[in-house]
């Protein structure tokens, strides 16, 4: 396994367990204890995890919120299958918004290079993998969060009210299909609000850990949305209020 893949599998499973011993660590990536403790170390520097005695627990942040860089090697594989059927409902000549966030990082990555449409983000790293491709791409202007990557505040807020869009890939830190999608920061969730607003059509592209999540700030009710694009099968009880609103849900991708 190569060293960036199994570190990539550590944030993923101290993620899921909450803690894991070095010696659980080294059985699981079937390499030593000194290579894991190597691994821990750099990870920790990165602030992708946290050391513990023995071992490792996953890192905290102010509000439960992880960073750009923790989220983005966690789950990546679902991300990668979400962002493979997001593409497909772009069109010739749209005008197209990613919303910041690494599941909509892999969708960038994806986008079809047949086919001309202008890009529109709030997210600096998106509008560099968007800038590959041949396509315009316009940022929105604003102050960088740090934590996500993500440009917020008023000069933001104002691009999006005197703008519109064809299609909108959204991001979100939680989706409690009753209550709605929810994000930790209040400025997010204002420009996200906005997004909604002056977008078209909604796709939502979360994998199935935020499902059944709640966070500080709610932003959309699950009625906002047109499309839900999942990586799990929804239970009867989740997939409900989806129906009731007449979201179309593209959900099991990949499996």
């Amino acid at each position: 396994m190569l060293p960036a893949m199994r570190k990539r599998e550590i944030v993923e499973v101290v993620s899921e367990r909450g803690e894991c011993s070095v010696a659980e660590l080294a059985e699981e990536m079937d390499c030593s204890k000194a290579t894991i403790r190597r691994d821990l170390s750099d990870l920790e520097e990165r602030q992708l995890i946290e050391r513990s005695h023995g071992g490792a627990v996953p890192a905290t942040t102010v509000g439960s919120e992880q960073t750009y860089g923790q989220k983005e090697v966690q789950n990546l594989d679902s991300k990668l299958v979400i962002a493979e059927r997001a593409v497909e409902e772009i069109a010739e000549n749209q005008v197209v918004f990613f919303d910041s966030g690494s599941t909509t990082m892999q969708v960038a990555k994806n986008v079809p290079t047949d086919r001309s449409f202008l890009s529109v983000t709030n997210s600096p790293v998106l509008a560099i993998e968007l800038g590959e491709k041949d396509n315009d791409v316009k940022l929105t202007g604003g102050t960088l969060r740090h934590e996500t990557r993500a440009l917020t505040g008023p000069s933001a807020e104002r691009f999006m009210e005197r703008t519109n869009f064809d299609l909108l890939f959204l991001g979100t830190n939680a989706v409690d299909p009753s209550e709605g999608l929810m994000t930790p920061n209040e400025d997010e969730a204002r420009l996200k609000s906005l997004m909604i607003e002056n977008a078209a059509r909604v796709v939502l592209v979360s994998d199935g850990t935020k499902l059944d999540k709640r966070s500080f700030v709610k932003f959309a009710s699950v009625e906002d949305v047109d499309m839900f694009i999942t990586d799990v099968t929804l239970s009867e009880c989740q997939r409900e209020p989806f129906d009731a609103a007449g979201v179309e849900l593209i959900e099991g991708v990949g499996q």
